[in-house]
Parts: structure tokens; C-alpha cells; sequence
């Protein structure tokens, strides 16, 4: 049952190939740019089982858990109230990783379908977050080309409802002390997705 507390996005798998179109886009990045990026935003020495550069509390941290009964593997689920993502693995565990939600009632529950995978995209506030907060996104409202600082950070998993696209978002951030609060505006952001 999907409650407020919780939303189930469906994949065949997380780290999969990215599905971009360059339609969206204005440029693309090269795969040496993504790879300076990459380096760039991971600290010396990185790994994620045994190190935590960002001050993060330990509860937040990727770790491998046992999965929910009735949760198939590729699934993602959502928990809004303890603020964790879970990606589905074969042999009933999952990979929790801590993430921030969207602030006050931005947050949308539901089951959707991830359709697009991007490795560093662009992002562009729709036009209800400008009118909702024009001194935060109206400089961006032709867009934000991919890179460290971007929004959306350095992957992003675009969130549909059969062929309609809900501008909702699972994505990196280049803010990773935001995780475990309020920090967007309906989308989930969670530190380096898919980058390991």
C-alpha cells in the first residue's frame, strides 16, 4: 500500500545506461568532462562503505539492509518520514542511502516510472518554483548547464507517470549536508546517486 509516507518508483534497474535525448539540452557535457567532474566532487581516499568527508550522521550513510516483503528487485522506495531512498537487490536486501525531501507539501507521493537516466544533467526550475520563489530560481530560468555545481548534481533519474513527465526527480546534490531534511522542491536528493 502506498501511503504518504511512502512512494515506490519503478526500474528495471538504477544503474543503468542513462536514457537522455540531447533534445533537452543545450550542450552536452564529453565523457572527459564528466570524469573531471567526477573527480572533482569526490574526496581523496573516497569510499563510501568506510568514509564520511561530508560530516554526515552515520544513520545516513549508504548501507545494505534487508528489504521490505512484497518489494521486487530494481524497485526504489522512498520512506518521507525517516528521509531514506531503497534500491531493491536480488536476494531479499536493498541499499539504503540517506536523502533530503521536497520542503512543505511539495513532497508527492505515488508510483511512477523512472524513463530518463542522466549522468551530470541539466536542470531547468519549472514555472511554478519561480513564481513560488522568484529570488531563488528566476536567474535560472533558462536553464543550468550540468556540472558541480548544478542543482540536480551529478545524476538525476527522471520520474514519469505513464508517457508524462511529473518534474519530480531522484538526484545527486551539490549540497550534501541538506541530506536528511527539506531541501527541494518534490524531488528527492540524495549525495552522488549512482556514481559508486
Amino acid at each position: 500500500m502506498v501511503t504518504r509516507r511512502h512512494f515506490l518508483a519503478l526500474s528495471g534497474s538504477l544503474f543503468s545506461a542513462s536514457l537522455s535525448s540531447p533534445a533537452f539540452a543545450k550542450t552536452w557535457p564529453s565523457t572527459a568532462e564528466k570524469a573531471a567532474w567526477d573527480a572533482q566532487i569526490t574526496p581523496a581516499n573516497y569510499d563510501p562503505a568506510t568514509t564520511n568527508p561530508w560530516g554526515l550522521h552515520p544513520r545516513l550513510l549508504p548501507q545494505r539492509v534487508l528489504a521490505n516483503d512484497g518489494l521486487r528487485p530494481g524497485d526504489i522506495h522512498v520512506d518521507a518520514i525517516a528521509r531514506y531512498l531503497y534500491h531493491i537487490e536480488e536476494g531479499g536486501t536493498a541499499m539504503r542511502y540517506g536523502v533530503a525531501i521536497a520542503k512543505g507539501d511539495l513532497y508527492e507521493p505515488g508510483t511512477y516510472t523512472i524513463r530518463r537516466k542522466v549522468e551530470w544533467p541539466h536542470w531547468t526550475p519549472t514555472q511554478s518554483m519561480i513564481e513560488r520563489d522568484p529570488e531563488a530560481y528566476e536567474r535560472f530560468a533558462d536553464g543550468m548547464e550540468p556540472g558541480p555545481n548544478n542543482a540536480l548534481g551529478s545524476r538525476a533519474l527522471y520520474l514519469f507517470v505513464g508517457d508524462r513527465d511529473t518534474y519530480l526527480r531522484i538526484h545527486g546534490t551539490p549540497s550534501p549536508r541538506s541530506i536528511g531534511g527539506r531541501a527541494s522542491s518534490g524531488c528527492g536528493g540524495l549525495f552522488r546517486l549512482g556514481a559508486e
